[in-house]
């Protein structure tokens, strides 16, 4: 499947069990939450549980699909799980990119290629990865154009951008709303058909099938509900 859609909380639960179950988790711990909140730890507070089940879906996703000397790129790099778990797989050619200047302090610094930089117009060379990831990040300052011009530039041929982002089949207004300091958008089918159209101008096409159907809003934030989505485009070889 090309697009999935988060479809209960219990989904979540079970996700967060396996990584957990496969000694994959990278959460930190409630302890160093404890201190950041009196300011005793600056340390990234790497991970979060509700993005339990896209993590899950990324690792799955690539791990049978690249050997372990393919290159990784996580855009929105700061905070998130995905390069941790990677590194715990065993892939060693790994990089993140992110606009806080904390990411060098992010675990495993000293093998992962960590970029303080904007993921529009990251430094990284032309088709440098097999994978680009993006984990809850998209629908923060959505600039389609932007995005599928360097994703596509970085992606070697043949390889995949994941994402995950947040979603419902009905268009759900956020217009107002800023998080991170941008716009926030919960995306719609309709923007959906609008983003791979977009994706495709630049050679980016669906792995599969598109699985818009969602039978509840397990997630709330700002006072909307709503759920998560999945998607992994591939590059034209």
């Amino acid at each position: 499947m090309t697009l999935l859609v988060l479809q209960s909380m219990e989904e979540v639960q079970t996700a967060r069990q396996v990584l957990d179950q496969r000694q994959l988790s990278s959460l930190a711990g409630g302890w160093q939450k404890a201190l950041a909140r009196f300011g005793l730890n600056r340390d990234p507070i790497v991970g979060d549980h509700i993005k339990s089940w896209d993590v899950l879906k990324t690792i799955e996703f690539l791990e049978v699909r690249l050997d372990r000397n393919a290159s990784i790129l996580d855009i929105g790099a700061y905070a998130s799980e995905i390069l941790s778990i990677l590194h715990k797989l065993g892939f060693r050619h790994l990089a993140g990119v992110d606009l806080d200047s904390r990411l060098p302090n992010m675990p495993f610094s000293e093998s992962i290629d960590f970029r303080v930089a904007n993921f529009m117009q990251t430094p990284f060379r032309d088709a440098q990865f097999d994978a680009v990831t993006a984990i809850s990040v998209i629908e923060h300052g959505f600039d389609g154009a932007r995005l599928f011009a360097e994703v596509a530039r970085l992606l070697k041929p043949g390889g995949f951008f994941v994402a995950s982002f947040d979603y419902w089949p009905e268009k759900v207004s956020t217009d107002g709303i800023t998080m991170f300091g941008m716009d926030w958008r919960i995306f719609s089918r309709d923007d959906i058909a609008v983003l791979v159209n977009g994706a495709s101008a630049h050679g980016l096409e669906p792995v599969g099938a598109l699985g818009f159907d969602a039978a509840a809003k397990p997630i709330s934030c700002a006072g909307k509900a709503y759920s998560f989505a999945w998607m992994a485009l591939r590059k034209k070889a």
